[in-house]
């Protein structure tokens, strides 16, 4: 089996790929929160994932792909305060929080086919995992790792000393409000919710019981639960986009081995980087501007002309979208499918192997 290296953003270096069982990998991919539809940007970081988990099993290894669906406990705020994106966005519509998760569920696996994203192996929601959430809090809790405040239990980021290896600033060069304003409730200002409790009013959608009161989960420990039951307490590698590495990222990986004890939680950490309209600006949502697969097929443009462009940059290296850069992929893509065809039609002349069209 041919050696594989992998930048790993943990070690910042690149590293052999080792896996834990030989010829087999488990992978997580941080999935959608599926209140709206994914974005070109969102998919930058879903098609790398894709690439990856292709080389590997072209050069031979087993992949078990674990990708979740956040439909619960994703605030609209870094700071553990605001409304759930997805009850906020069933208010809007006034439809329920599940008929919203339900829809941009679909419409985010329908969008991954048009793009010929692989469908990944286990794809669990978060509101189907509260009592695996609830387990790995009350571990956190008897080690010591966890206090309560008024709305909910929180992580001590002070109990965990390798607490922002995976970003330092995360513990000692965010400047307070940042991305996380400060919280006179919590002990440090980088702790973060494992448990909110509901509102007395409004009343949420969706909330459930708990040891410590009735509420809903933090969104950081949906991925560490999921990831755990699914591939184990360590597994391979973890991708997602480089936005998730100062805070998410960050704080799964601190919350999961003080649970487990056990260190590293995940071997392998690979992000992707950002689609930008300009340069250093990302594409978001919240920016009020962003383009979806669907978008281009009302342009009459060939989905697939985006995943190309995708693959003209590296993962790492932001990528400037436009719709000239768009239309030019779309041209090269067509006469790569006109060599293909015309290799399909004198076989002689072309490669030995038959290859399908793209």
């Amino acid at each position: 089996m041919q050696e594989i290296f992998l930048y790993n953003t943990l070690t910042h270096r690149k590293e052999a790929l080792a896996p834990l069982r030989p010829a087999h990998i488990g992978l997580y991919t941080c999935g959608p929160t599926v209140y709206n539809y994914a974005h070109i940007g969102n998919f930058r970081t879903f098609v790398f994932e894709d690439f990856l988990r292709r080389a590997l099993e072209f050069f031979g290894f087993s992949v078990t792909h674990v990708m979740n669906i956040t439909d619960v406990g994703h605030l609209v705020s870094d700071a553990d305060e605001g409304e759930d994106k997805v009850e906020l966005e069933a208010s809007r519509q006034s439809k329920s929080a599940r008929e919203i998760a339900q829809f941009y569920t679909r419409a985010f696996f329908e969008d991954a086919e048009a793009l010929a994203l692989c469908r990944p192996h286990q794809v669990p929601r978060a509101t189907d995992h509260i009592p695996e959430m609830l387990a790995l809090i009350r571990r956190m809790e008897q080690g010591g790792y966890t206090y309560r405040t008024e709305d909910g239990v929180y992580f001590d980021t002070s109990r965990f000393p390798r607490y922002g290896a995976l970003h330092p600033t995360s513990l000692s060069g965010q400047r307070p409000g940042a991305r996380v304003e400060p919280d006179p409730k919590k002990k440090n200002p980088q702790d973060f919710a494992l448990w909110k409790f509901s509102p007395k009013s409004p009343k949420r959608q969706m909330e459930w019981d708990s040891p410590w009161g009735r509420g809903f989960p933090g969104w950081h420990i949906e991925c560490s639960a999921m990831s755990m039951k699914y591939l184990g307490e360590s597994f391979d590698i973890h991708c997602g986009g480089a936005d998730h590495t100062p805070i998410h990222h960050t704080n799964e990986i601190a919350q999961s081995e003080a649970a487990t004890g056990r260190s590293p939680f995940v071997r392998f950490w690979l992000h992707g980087e950002f689609l930008v309209f300009g340069p250093k600006m990302k594409m978001a949502k919240s920016a009020g501007e962003f383009i979806t697969v669907r978008t281009l097929r009302e342009k009459d443009l060939d989905p697939l002309s985006l995943r190309y462009l995708y693959a003209t940059a590296h993962y790492r290296t932001p990528l400037e979208f436009s719709w000239d850069s768009l239309e030019a992929a779309q041209k090269a893509l067509q006469t790569l499918r006109g060599h293909l065809q015309s290799w399909m039609e004198e076989p002689q002349a072309g490669p030995q192997r038959r290859v399908e069209p793209a």
